[in-house]
C-alpha cells in the first residue's frame, strides 16, 4: 500500500534545528563543497533539510548509511510517492504514464524487468570491445582541434563529441542530430529551466525516439534501439516505452561523461602533479585508479538520489518514517573522512574504488564501464598528445555549470 505524504514532515526535530538544503558547491573556489554542504556533515550521517516546499525530508551524508540505504528495498525511487522529495515543483508524466526518466524512478520488479532489457550491452565484455573504437574518436578529434584555432573550447571540440558519438553509435541514433539532443538534454538537466521547458524538451527528445524506434522496428540494424524494437514486436514493451528508455540511455550516456571530461581536465590543469602522472602511465592501472578518484573527488551528480520510505527504517540512531522523503548525497559521501582520509586532497595514487559517484544497490548507474572506459582513454590520450595544454583564461573567468544538476562547464578555453 502508498504511504500518504506525512502531515507534519518533522517527526523528529523542531522546525529551528531544520537548516535549508545546501547549495552543492563553493562560490570561491568551484571544485570545493559549499560551507551549507561541509556544515550538513558535521551535523551527523542522517539528519533533516528543509526542502523548497517546506517538507523537511532525512539528508543522508554518511557513506556507510547511503550504501546502505540504496540497498534497502524499503526506500522507493517512484517519483509519484506523495512524500517523494523533488527537487523541483513539477515531475511531468509521459504520455504513457511512465516516469520521466523511465525505469530509474521505477521500483522492482517492473524496474528489473526493463533494466535487462538494455544491461546486456554495457557489460564489461562488451564495453571493452569499443576501446579501440574509443581510442580513433579520441585521437580524431584531438587531430581536429590541433589543426583549428587557438584558443579552442574544449567542451564543444573534445569533451561533448566524444560520448555523444560513442552513446548515438550505441543507440543507434544519427550523430548528425546531436546538436538537437544535447540542446534539449541541457534543458531537461538544467536547475534554472521551468518545469515546462524541461517538459517540452522531455518531449521533444520523447517523439525523436519514438518516430526513430519506429523505423528501427521495420529496419532493424545492430544497435540498442532495434533491440528495443524487437522486444515491442513481441509484446514486451510499447513503443512509447522503449523510447522513454532510449531518452534515458541517450541522456545519461553523454551528459555526465561530457562533463566529467571537461571538469576532470580542468581540475588536472590545477594540479600539474597529477596529471604528469595519468601523461607520464606506462601501467594501465595508474590511470584506472586516476579515473576512480576524479570520479570520486567531482562528484558530478547534484541534489543528491532520491527515495521514499515505505516502512519505517532505523538507521545511525533515527528512524525515518514511512512516507518520509530522503535525499542521499553522494558528494559528501565521496568526502567522508571515515572512508576517504583527507577527503579534500586530490590524490590520482589513492584507493577510491568505493566511492558513490555512480550509486549502488539495484539502482547503480547501468553505464558506469562505459563512463569509466571513455574517461581511461580521454584523460591520457589528451595530456600526451597535447603536453603543453593550458587553460586560456583564468579560473574565475570559466563558466561553472551552477545552473545544471549535472555539475560541469558550459565552455573551457584551452590553449597550447
Amino acid at each position: 500500500m502508498r504511504p500518504t505524504a506525512p502531515t507534519d514532515p518533522v517527526t523528529d526535530s523542531g522546525p529551528d534545528d531544520i537548516r535549508d538544503f545546501p547549495h552543492p558547491r563553493s562560490a570561491g573556489c568551484p571544485f570545493d563543497l559549499s560551507p551549507g554542504m561541509r556544515a550538513l556533515a558535521q551535523e551527523g550521517p542522517v539528519t533533516r533539510t528543509r526542502a523548497w516546499n517546506g517538507r523537511a525530508p532525512w539528508t543522508v551524508t554518511g557513506h556507510a548509511e547511503q550504501k546502505t540505504l540504496l540497498g534497502d528495498p524499503r526506500l522507493s525511487a517512484d517519483f509519484s510517492h506523495p512524500g517523494f522529495p523533488s527537487p523541483v515543483a513539477h515531475h511531468g508524466q509521459s504520455e504513457a504514464g511512465a516516469t520521466d526518466l523511465s525505469f530509474v524512478g521505477m521500483d522492482d520488479p517492473e524496474h528489473a524487468r526493463l533494466r535487462r532489457m538494455v544491461s546486456g550491452a554495457f557489460t564489461i565484455k562488451r564495453i571493452e570491445a569499443l576501446r579501440p573504437a574509443v581510442q580513433a574518436m579520441a585521437d580524431r578529434f584531438i587531430d581536429d582541434l590541433l589543426a583549428g584555432p587557438k584558443p579552442a573550447d574544449l567542451v564543444q571540440a573534445l569533451a561533448l563529441p566524444i560520448p555523444s558519438l560513442v552513446i548515438s553509435e550505441l543507440l543507434g541514433v544519427p550523430y548528425e542530430d546531436h546538436d538537437f539532443f544535447q540542446t534539449n538534454s541541457k534543458t531537461i538537466v538544467s536547475a534554472v529551466a521551468t518545469p515546462a521547458q524541461r517538459h517540452t524538451a522531455h518531449t521533444n527528445l520523447q517523439d525523436y525516439l519514438d518516430d526513430l524506434v519506429g523505423r528501427k522496428t521495420a529496419e532493424p540494424g545492430d544497435d540498442l534501439l532495434s533491440h528495443l524494437g524487437r522486444h515491442v514486436d513481441a509484446g514486451e514493451l510499447s513503443r512509447r516505452e522503449a523510447a522513454a528508455m532510449g531518452v534515458l540511455l541517450l541522456l545519461g550516456g553523454h551528459e555526465t561523461t561530457a562533463n566529467m571530461i571537461s571538469l576532470g581536465t580542468l581540475l588536472l590543469l590545477q594540479h600539474p602533479d597529477q596529471l604528469a602522472r595519468i601523461r607520464d602511465a606506462e601501467d594501465p592501472k595508474v590511470v584506472v585508479a586516476a579515473v576512480e578518484e576524479l570520479l570520486r573527488y567531482l562528484s558530478i551528480v547534484h541534489l543528491g538520489r532520491r527515495r521514499t520510505a515505505v516502512e519505517d527504517i532505523d538507521i545511525a540512531g533515527r528512524t525515518i518514517r514511512a512516507g518520509d522523503g530522503v535525499i542521499l548525497l553522494g558528494e559528501l559521501a565521496n568526502r567522508d573522512p571515515a572512508v576517504f582520509p583527507d577527503p579534500d586532497r586530490l590524490d590520482i595514487g589513492r584507493d577510491a574504488r568505493h566511492h558513490q559517484a555512480f550509486g549502488a544497490g539495484t539502482h547503480h548507474c547501468l553505464g558506469q564501464p562505459l563512463a569509466r572506459m571513455e574517461l581511461q582513454v580521454v584523460y591520457p590520450t589528451l595530456f600526451r598528445r597535447i603536453p603543453t595544454l593550458r587553460a586560456a583564461v583564468d579560473l574565475d573567468e570559466i563558466p561553472f555549470k551552477h545552473d545544471a544538476v549535472i555539475y560541469g562547464l558550459h565552455a573551457l578555453p584551452v590553449t597550447w
